[in-house]
């Protein structure tokens, strides 16, 4: 028998940061900063000072400079993204810094997996390439139950793959917190 938990994302929305194709770990989160332990405050919240450290220099600001914070909630890209090493550290930093969704036109398998093994950020498969419509700054809504992506004022509106239960077990915190929340596992003493 499956049990369900409410997702409490049927709509993200926020404003939107876009990347190319084959972003790849290392431009997520370069290898010197896996030393961070994630599961202590102070490294989870180093980890999001850090996301997209690896970009090129003349890449826009992923996170400001100043005050160490990221101003956007959704990643738009191109295909491949998340591909390179296979880094929990990478999906953990996104999360941290409070990407809530990754829309790409797809994605390498083990950061897929890892986006919802942690429960940090909701992978979602675009069906048409949106990183060559939408700009950085556009606000983005992903209508997650109902499988598209808008953008108002770019005219978009484009389905994606369905999610199904992996927005149930995102949003649970990932693969263990929602084994124990449907009680496919037994909650921790």
């Amino acid at each position: 028998m499956s049990s369900t938990i409410s997702t409490g994302r049927n709509v993200i929305r926020g404003t939107a940061y876009v990347l190319g194709n084959n972003i790849d770990t290392d431009q997520i989160l370069t290898a010197e900063y896996l030393k961070i332990n994630p599961s202590t405050p102070d490294g989870y919240a180093e980890l999001g000072k850090l996301a997209m450290c690896g970009l090129p220099d003349d890449a826009l600001p992923f996170v400001d400079p100043v005050t160490g914070a990221c101003a956007y909630t959704v990643i738009i890209a191109g295909a491949n993204f998340g591909c390179g090493s296979s880094r929990e550290h990478a999906v953990i930093a996104l999360g941290s810094a409070g990407i809530q969704a990754v829309v790409a036109q797809s994605f390498a398998r083990i950061f897929f997996r890892n986006c919802v093994s942690t429960g940090e950020v909701l992978p979602v498969v675009a069906q048409v390439a949106l990183n060559d419509t939408v700009r950085t700054g556009d606000e983005v809504e992903v209508h997650v139950d109902e499988g598209r992506v808008v953008v108002q004022a770019r005219g978009v509106n484009v389905p994606t793959e369905p999610v199904g239960e992996l927005a149930d077990i995102v949003t649970a915190g990932g693969l263990f917190a929602y084994a124990r929340a449907t009680g496919r596992m037994p909650a921790r003493a």
